[in-house]
């Protein structure tokens, strides 16, 4: 109960801060801190940032409409933010081209060198910095053998992807992995949020199991995904453990919640003078196995029991 309140006599006296959110999905309930747009300033308030009192939120989201992010990311340039907090790697484009000085967070699940965010991982050298999802690229490789495993079967495995030209990088990455372990890996793009098209589409091409992309749409939309996944008898493997304990089968990856923390942890750095090229984007190390056992029943799979006991979290 103290700990806001300490933490706040240590911000100068009568200083507001402002920060800009700028996201390429529609606004979430403020109760749903499954995506870092509202789970980010949920936690700034710990380190004495208290919205109404020293702290401004400027909310920009584009639902969907990934060509208004330019626009919207000036809009949070007029506002004269502080910093911006940007979701995914198109809102990151957006924000860099809209400003050289303002300083820029990321958080996503994307490779910020090779789209051209930043110099290097250790020495961003620009007004980028940001946290990472995955260590390296997205996993792909290590969530398609794990999905394999649970699904020995599985020789087919389809890709749900977005229509996002952010996740062309995944798309390919992820091809490479499949072809790598002797799997054929269809890819289907969602268009806008027309869920039940691009499951109609996935399953004509009768694929074994099903890898969901990391986007922030599809964390978002996540109880959608998992209905239809379901629907039709489709294992998948996720990106967070949130969408796992919503019913989706399996997850492997970084915890939301550790994610979150970092990302308001360097914001409040750059509150208090830290410049973003100074700070190297942080990758997470701490990787987690999720298997959701209700789904596992619910679908008739028989996991190894070697594949439970490495789950660093089951749910019963």
């Amino acid at each position: 109960m103290l700990a806001a309140p300490a933490a706040a006599l240590a911000q100068p006296v009568g200083r507001v801060y402002r920060l800009g959110i700028l996201a390429p999905t529609a606004a979430v309930p403020a109760t749903d801190r499954s995506t870092a747009a509202r789970s980010v300033p949920a936690v700034l308030p710990e380190m004495g940032y208290v919205p109404g009192q020293n702290l401004v939120v400027e909310n920009r989201y584009a639902a969907g409409r990934l060509e208004d992010l330019p626009a919207l990311a000036r809009e949070l340039v007029q506002a004269r933010v502080d910093v911006i907090l940007a979701i995914g790697s198109a809102a990151t484009r957006a924000a860099k081209a809209a400003s050289t000085t303002i300083p820029i967070v990321f958080v996503g699940n994307f490779d910020p060198v090779a789209i051209g965010l930043v110099r290097s991982i250790a020495r961003p050298e620009a007004n980028v910095t940001g946290v990472l999802a995955a260590p390296a690229g997205t996993l792909a490789g290590k969530k398609l053998e794990l999905l394999k495993e649970a699904v020995p079967r599985a020789n087919r495995i389809a890709f749900l992807s977005h229509e996002d030209p952010g996740l062309r990088p995944q798309e390919n990455e992820t091809r490479t992995a499949a072809a790598a372990l002797g799997l054929r890996l269809p890819v289907t793009r969602v268009t806008g949020d027309d869920y039940e098209r691009a499951f109609a589409a996935m399953v004509a091409d009768r694929p074994d199991a099903l890898l969901v992309g990391a986007s922030t749409f599809f964390v978002r939309d996540r109880k959608r995904i998992i209905e239809l996944a379901a629907r039709h008898r489709l294992p998948a493997m996720y990106e967070w453990p949130d969408q796992v304990e919503d019913g989706g089968l399996m997850s492997y990856g970084s915890d939301l919640a550790a994610t979150t923390r970092r990302v308001a942890q360097y914001v409040d750095r750059i509150f208090k003078g830290a410049r973003p090229r100074d700070l190297p984007v942080e990758q997470p190390t701490d990787l987690q196995l999720v298997i959701n056992l209700r789904t596992v029943r619910a679908l008739g799979l028989n996991l190894p029991p070697s594949l439970i006991a490495r789950a660093g979290r089951v749910i019963e």
